[in-house]
């Protein structure tokens, strides 16, 4: 008996026992439409993550102050950040950073808040898209005024609505919140991240750093700089020569104060995380398809019993023991295909669903959808093997007595 024939007789069974069928791939399908649901939310979440990271590019580095060794001269003063940009010439941005969390306080709402403070250099650093107003400038900067940019989130969540140009609230910790005015409204973290509820999260503020130390004038350090490379291939040496000037000025060398870290390379740990974390899920859920394979392999064995005089009867018209077991492998593995496909198609209806709520584009590569249809068929095989070798091993004079 060829392939195509072998094919044929097992669509026949199945057809002929459809709801029998239908139950015993559920397991397959459910346990496919699983993980190709884990799968491609998984790599659309990394997908959406590396897109923010390159978008702050290969030329932005983060110099930090290591706490743990550091003393209060060592801390970074904004001199320090004029001597970097004048004498490092492939620096073309930087910006001193310090975040404080705090508060801010309309008439009607308080709100959590991470207050960010920078120069107006930030906001070419951090690529900020302003949706209404404008960012900070120079003279508002070096005179400390009280302007503030706050995200489209918090503006929502304030006042209930994004245009809040022009608006006064007072921002600060509990004891010393002031007055300030909203000058500009910047698009908010990617919606991966953040979703639709704004409720949840608090207002990220951003503020002339001689604002913040305004604010904070008892708890005020500059433990961070940002800077931004000319071209991307100079950023680790603008790195470098900063660190080298911060180490001269504050008579440190050697003691390993400052730390240069370029933005991406923190990507690499980041989709290392994500992949161990959806593949350990995605494992959760293929457990289901064990369950499944266990019901293939229960149902073929039924069907084994039932057919007992079928098989009886071609091996007394010359079916081979291999004729017999290639027929029952093929329908078990059949069973666990037409099972994969349909799970693959519910997993990816499902994934877009789910994304949609979570604003998250799912992605799924051609390898995953591949390796969920042979993963399905080798389920089938392997199940299949016990309940084939059974009906190969009938002998034929007793199945031809059977009832």
């Amino acid at each position: 008996m060829n392939f195509i024939e072998n094919v044929k007789m097992a669509l026949i069974s199945i057809k002929s026992n459809k709801m029998r069928s239908f139950l015993t791939m559920l397991g397959i399908i459910i346990g496919i439409s699983s993980v190709i649901t884990i799968v491609s939310l998984g790599q659309g979440g990394q997908k959406a993550i590396t897109g923010e990271f390159e978008k702050i590019g290969a030329a932005t580095v983060n110099i930090k102050v290591e706490r743990n060794n550091a003393q209060i001269g060592d801390y970074i003063n904004l001199e320090d950040v004029k001597q970097i940009k004048e004498r490092v010439e492939t620096v073309q941005y930087i910006s001193p950073s310090a975040q404080k969390m705090g508060i801010v306080v309309t008439d009607k709402k308080t709100k959590s808040a991470i207050i960010s403070g920078g120069n107006t250099d930030l906001y070419h650093i951090n690529n900020v898209e302003v949706l209404y107003g404008r960012f900070f400038n120079e003279r508002e900067y070096e005179e400390g005024r009280p302007v503030i940019v706050i995200d489209e989130g918090a503006a929502i969540a304030l006042f209930g609505y994004e245009d809040v140009v022009g608006k006064s609230i007072r921002i600060g910790s509990h004891t010393t919140a002031r007055k300030a005015t909203i000058i500009g409204v910047t698009k908010g973290f990617s919606t991966p991240f953040r979703g639709g509820n704004t409720e949840n999260f608090p207002a990220f503020v951003t503020v002339p750093i001689t604002y913040l130390k305004n604010l904070y004038p008892d708890d005020f350090l500059i433990d961070e700089v940002a800077l931004m490379a000319i071209t991307q291939g100079e950023g680790e040496m603008a790195g470098n020569s900063a660190v080298n000037i911060l180490e001269a000025r504050h008579n440190n060398r050697g003691r390993d104060i400052y730390k240069a870290e370029n933005a991406l390379s923190q990507l690499d740990q980041i989709n290392n995380v994500l992949g161990i974390f959806t593949a350990f899920i995605a494992a959760v859920a293929a457990i289901s398809l064990l369950v499944g394979g266990v019901g293939v392999m229960n149902i073929m064995l039924v069907s084994v019993t039932e057919r007992t005089r079928e098989i009886g009867i071609r091996k007394a018209i010359g079916a081979t023991t291999n004729n017999i077991m290639i027929q029952f492998l093929m329908e078990s593995s059949i069973l666990s295909l037409i099972g994969g496909v349909i799970g693959m198609i519910l997993g990816i209806v499902g994934a877009e669903l789910i994304g949609s709520l979570a604003n998250i584009s799912p992605s799924l590569s051609i390898a995953s959808v591949v390796g969920a249809i042979v993963f399905s068929s080798v389920v089938g095989i392997f199940f299949g093997i016990y309940p084939a070798k059974k009906a190969a091993a009938l002998n034929p004079i007793d199945a031809l007595r059977y009832e």
